[in-house]
């Protein structure tokens, strides 16, 4: 759904003065200004006067906004729900019934000159494909835009992320790189992140997406991994997570942690503290949703990890960690959350933390619900 000159639509609450335009300048006044009424595309406050306008007329229309994401509203009839998702002058909306996505359309024609735009298939670099039997989302076209734009569409084909026995380090002799380039080419790769767990060996697989399959279980799985640098005392650590509703990925991280960790069982309970905090707001989320989970399951490789989140008492080898990493004994108590073991074998999170063989690496994207849809 795209709303045909939408900003035009915004009220300003403000004075906001701008210069005759060429072509209509009056004669008589030639040196007087407008105050203008209406937001105008170019001025800064359009999109927010465009959003405050909107939000408007959805909440009395009898929409909600969603807790988290606040350019998300929810109706709910009966036991259906209709979603209607913003991006400035773009609408996405979809329910689990089709006939209350026409009400919706009559009803903001009412309000605004906009049009139909049909079933959703590519949407901010994002392909969607709607099957029958399910949902599948890549960024097949984004990929070989990106390998265009950087001159490596000639480049190797590597069958994983990252070879075994890589090590880096810094070259202080080496050749200095373009930092905008360099920056470029970054914020190209987190935006391809919506879709992809691995984003470097992308030329040989750009129809690598997520794969949601119609009438899959809806549960809230989680596991998480850290890897503590070799095991090399007072190194910061790598942690990565995925979560999962039904089999199937819905959210992923992987960083280095902002905290020094002096011990593997101490970088795995970092790594799952952080974790926790993605899953209550994953929870958050999906309350909107009319889901309420309670003692969802995180999956971590450490028993050692574990016996910290379930001991309630401080010991000297633990005390010296930053208090921010316990609140995660407080969500366990409180059964908002639970840890278990999990074998290496099955921890699918160290696809984020370690640089894996071909098998292996083939196996946990197979467990992440992708799938290679040439």
């Amino acid at each position: 759904m795209d709303v045909k000159s939408a900003f035009l639509n915004g009220v300003l609450q403000e004075e906001v003065y701008m210069a005759q335009p060429e072509g209509f300048v009056d004669p008589h006044h030639p040196n007087h200004v407008y105050v203008l009424e209406k937001a105008l595309y170019g001025l800064k406050q359009a999109p927010r006067v465009w959003y405050e306008t909107l939000t408007k007329f959805l909440l009395a229309s009898g929409f909600k906004k969603d807790t988290v994401d606040t350019t998300l509203f929810l109706k709910r009839q009966g036991d259906d729900l209709i979603l209607i998702q913003i991006y400035v002058d773009d609408i996405i909306l979809g329910s689990t019934n089709p006939k209350f996505c026409k009400k919706f359309s009559k009803i903001m024609e009412t309000k605004f000159e906009m049009s139909m735009m049909g079933e959703l298939n590519f949407f901010l670099g994002l392909q969607e494909k709607q099957l029958p039997e399910g949902i599948f989302i890549n960024q097949a076209k984004y990929i070989n835009d990106i390998l265009k734009k950087f001159n490596i569409s000639d480049s190797s084909v590597m069958k994983t992320p990252m070879a075994t026995g890589t090590l880096l380090d810094a070259d202080p002799s080496g050749k200095p790189i373009d930092q905008e380039v360099y920056h470029s080419m970054i914020g190209s790769l987190l935006y391809l992140t919506a879709s992809r767990s691995d984003i470097i060996y992308l030329k040989g697989s750009p129809n690598l997406g997520l794969w949601y399959p119609k009438d899959s279980r809806f549960e809230l799985t989680v596991f998480t991994d850290a890897d503590h640098a070799g095991c090399k005392l007072y190194r910061k650590c790598t942690s990565g997570s995925c979560q999962f509703i039904g089999d199937k990925l819905v959210s992923w991280t992987s960083k280095k942690q902002n905290c020094v960790s002096t011990s593997t069982a101490e970088a795995e309970y970092v790594a799952a503290a952080s974790c926790c905090s993605q899953v209550l707001w994953m929870t958050t989320q999906l309350r909107d949703f009319g889901y309420n989970y309670k003692r969802v399951p995180i999956y971590c490789d450490s028993k050692s990890a574990i016996s910290i989140t379930a001991n309630p008492v401080q010991h000297s080898k633990t005390k010296h960690i930053d208090v921010r990493y316990h609140f995660i004994k407080d969500h366990v108590e409180k059964g908002n959350i639970e840890i278990h073991f999990v074998q290496t074998d099955f921890q699918l999170a160290d696809l984020f933390t370690k640089p894996l063989d071909e098998k292996r690496f083939q196996f946990l994207i197979s467990k992440l619900g992708m799938l290679n849809m040439s």
